[in-house]
């Protein structure tokens, strides 16, 4: 394994083994130059804890946040400076909402939105899973570069399915990168302790080789089409399926072991090829409310709308992330 700065001059150190320490809450980023592909692995651990603590979630709602979270910071901690990356969903399901929102380079907060009843109708079924708690709807990923740079939305239908195959089609429809994603979600039990909190872990791993020819893929399902239609069949890169293949034997627990670092993940999956590790990026759950931005958004609500915001002479706005309230006089907003 080698290991390189992620600053703007490589400099490269003789190989060695990978480390052993513990690695919660980090994005370890990755190449592996044989294969041409690309990735980050992600752990959650007290940053997951605190962007569920101010939500009293049934536990397949806190699971599936859990799972969007994780998916969030994969997909977000590539941006650079100040910019924001948001995932969101909207749907028909018992969890018709959740929001996942990173702002560079290590902050993360998320919230979902759901229905009692119909959570009720799906677990009394048995224990739903995360495409029968979301639906069908829609999924849209924004990035919000810092700077004057133009914003970005893709959006791809949510049929039925979890958010992990969702992300998958969303990279081969708008994207048109080869992407393989595994995420793992579970519950810690703590020593000497009745109490348990919420993992995570994941891996996204993208073939991104020189030669863009290589990294052209099959077509989509043409769905109904006419009798006789040929589908155009292309076969998918040696190096591309070796990495699939590689990405795919990795299990729920290893994801999820707090004793099994990054590195040591990696040097399983890749150490005949080699790989090179970059410098992890943290991740910690803060939101990004405060009382002067909450004062400002109720400035920008019509006059009559404020006023009917008052309740016993006050106007109060409890954060969604975070569960903060802020309580203001009708004078502080111009009411």
């Amino acid at each position: 394994m080698v290991s390189e700065s992620g600053g703007g001059m490589n400099v490269e150190i003789p190989q060695r083994r990978p480390r052993e320490n513990p690695d919660d809450d980090q994005v370890q980023p990755f190449q592996v130059d044989a294969l041409d592909v690309r990735g980050r692995i992600v752990r959650l651990g007290p940053a997951l804890s605190g962007v569920l603590a101010h939500h009293s979630y049934p536990d397949p709602v806190a699971r599936l946040v859990a799972e969007a979270t994780t998916l969030g910071v994969l997909l977000g901690s590539t941006l650079k400076d100040a910019g924001r990356f948001i995932l969101q969903t909207q749907t028909d399901g018992p969890v018709d909402m959740i929001v996942v929102d990173v702002t560079a380079p290590d902050r993360v907060r998320a919230y979902a939105r759901f229905d009692e009843e119909k959570l009720k109708a799906a677990s009394a079924k048995g224990a739903p899973n995360s495409a029968g708690l979301i639906g069908r709807g829609t999924l849209a990923m924004t990035i919000e570069p810092a700077g004057d740079q133009n914003r970005y939305q893709g959006v791809v239908a949510l049929e039925g399915e979890g958010l992990e195959s969702a992300a998958h089609r969303y990279f081969t429809q708008s994207e048109q990168i080869p992407t393989r994603l595994r995420i793992a979600v579970g519950e810690e039990m703590h020593a000497g302790s009745a109490s348990t909190s919420w993992r995570a872990g994941g891996v996204l791993a993208q073939f991104l080789p020189r030669e863009g020819g290589r990294a052209i893929q099959m077509d989509l399902d043409p769905g109904d089409a006419p009798e006789g239609f040929q589908r155009h069949e292309i076969s998918e890169d040696d190096a591309w399926i070796e990495a699939q293949s590689l990405v795919e034997t990795i299990e729920d627990h290893e994801l999820l072991d707090p004793s099994l670092s990054s590195e040591q993940l990696l040097w399983r999956l890749f150490n005949e090829r080699g790989v090179r590790v970059f410098d992890q990026q943290k991740v910690t759950a803060h939101c990004t409310c405060s009382r002067e931005r909450v004062a400002s958004l109720l400035k920008g609500f019509p006059a009559d709308d404020r006023t009917e915001m008052i309740e016993e002479g006050k106007v109060a706005v409890t954060c969604e992330f975070c569960g903060r309230q802020y309580r203001f006089q009708p004078s502080e907003i111009d009411v």
